[in-house]
């Protein structure tokens, strides 16, 4: 049982580093006052690069981070204007007119520059989108939403074999096989769809949404997840037969290269990913009406493997990714990861009630707040550390990291503390 002392000084100082540290890095420094929208390159000592670059991925999740805050009650209505900037800069400048859709990247001004159709930036559409309009009532967040929805419905969805396409050229075609992504469906993918879904529902509540979420919840759980072990696997052929993971052509994130410099093993599995994918399924069954209890047993397997294999014993923190059945073999440690198990470990702790995922919980953010968070620099993360948490790549800010998930889970850990203390 946590100490409710240890616990109210821990929701004490989370709070106070998202209000006074964390989210002002972000309010201060992303707004662009030349062009609109967000500007997201900040290098050791978060100051600006001087890239400006602006990646629809970080645009997007630039306003879903201000959205979020200003729904939680952050920002004193600082975190809504903010939000508004960066919705008219996203609605003017990414949507293509002549196919639907999102376009990928542009330069500062908006000017396209890479105009392919990225599932992962569809669904992050929805998502921020929705948010926006919950967060502010601006109906322009319900029309984007909607109109996002009507594209992946017609261009995405798959209805051959279930789920949705993701990596397809301008005009919605699907891009070629290989490492251009054509062939290929991924957890990442269809786990972000879900969170999306689960927020358009929130806002819609239409039975046909509803339908949707839960179709693709079951579909994850049915086709996506290794049935000994309980973890998922990072991509399928379009027919659902596992794969071993590969770095596509396009960039949405920051991944280290395979071992091999091929693909990664059949049995490789994102201890971040499936943790992420534990809270996000309790989440989107709060929005349904369902008992979380309903999901237990898969947020047990998933959050036992990850605290039995993907937990850093010696040092804190937790791996990028592991085996199915047994130990490690890297022991580098990213930020995301570190932010999405330390929301999974409190949910998982408030469900089950398990010692082990709180001591888990402790031990991370020990690590987290030790040698991740770069303090001197803002308060934001460092992108990448080693298993001591020597600094690998020590940027604040980048075409794929913002503050998308640092914010995110720091918000959902106050709110989780102080649920933990109210009990």
């Amino acid at each position: 049982m946590p100490d409710p002392q240890n616990v109210s000084r821990l929701l004490q100082q989370t709070e106070t580093y998202l209000t006074e540290r964390l989210l002002p890095f972000w309010m201060e420094r992303s707004p662009d006052p030349d062009y609109g929208g967000y500007l997201t390159y900040f290098d050791r000592d978060g100051r600006p690069t001087g890239e400006t670059t602006k990646t629809f991925l970080m645009q997007i999740r630039m306003l879903y981070t201000f959205s979020s805050a200003h729904r939680a009650g952050y920002g004193g209505g600082r975190c809504a204007d903010l939000a508004c900037q960066g919705a008219e800069f996203i609605l003017d400048h990414y949507w293509d007119d002549d196919h639907g859709g999102w376009i990928w990247i542009a330069d500062r001004s908006g000017r396209p520059t890479f105009t392919g159709k990225i599932g992962y930036g569809q669904c992050f559409a929805v998502y921020a989108f929705s948010e926006y309009c919950l967060a502010t009532g601006d109906p322009r967040g319900r029309e984007a939403a909607e109109r996002t929805y009507r594209a992946i419905c017609e261009h995405m969805a798959d209805t051959a074999h279930g789920g949705y396409v993701e990596i397809m050229q301008p005009d919605w075609q699907p891009e070629r096989p290989g490492r251009y992504g054509g062939d290929r469906k991924s957890l990442d993918v269809h786990m972000h769809m879900m969170e999306a879904l689960t927020t358009f529902y929130e806002m819609t509540g239409h039975p046909s949404h509803r339908r949707r979420l839960e179709e693709i919840v079951h579909l994850i759980l049915t086709r996506m997840l290794e049935p000994e072990s309980g973890t998922g696997w990072m991509q399928f052929t379009l027919d659902w037969t596992p794969l071993r993971a590969i770095l596509f052509a396009v960039e949405w994130g920051s991944d280290l290269e395979p071992e091999d410099g091929v693909a990664r093993p059949l049995d490789l599995t994102s201890y971040g990913h499936n943790a992420e994918l534990a809270w996000l399924l309790l989440r989107a069954a709060d929005v349904l009406g369902e008992e979380r209890a309903g999901h237990a047993r898969t947020v047990e397997r998933i959050m036992d493997h990850c605290v039995r294999y993907g937990l850093d014993p010696v040092y804190g923190g937790v791996y990028i990714d592991g085996p199915m059945d047994g130990p490690a073999t890297q022991f580098d440690k990213q930020f995301w990861q570190q932010a999405e198990v330390l929301v999974a470990l409190l949910d998982a702790y408030l469900l089950l009630g398990k010692d082990a995922y709180w001591q888990a919980f402790l031990r991370t953010y020990d690590f987290v707040f030790r040698r991740v968070v770069n303090m001197e620099a803002g308060g934001e993360w460092r992108a990448l550390v080693s298993r001591d948490g020597t600094p690998i790549w020590d940027y604040m800010g980048h075409a794929w990291k913002i503050s998308y998930h640092t914010v995110r889970a720091t918000i959902q850990m106050v709110d989780r503390l102080r649920t933990l203390g109210a009990r």
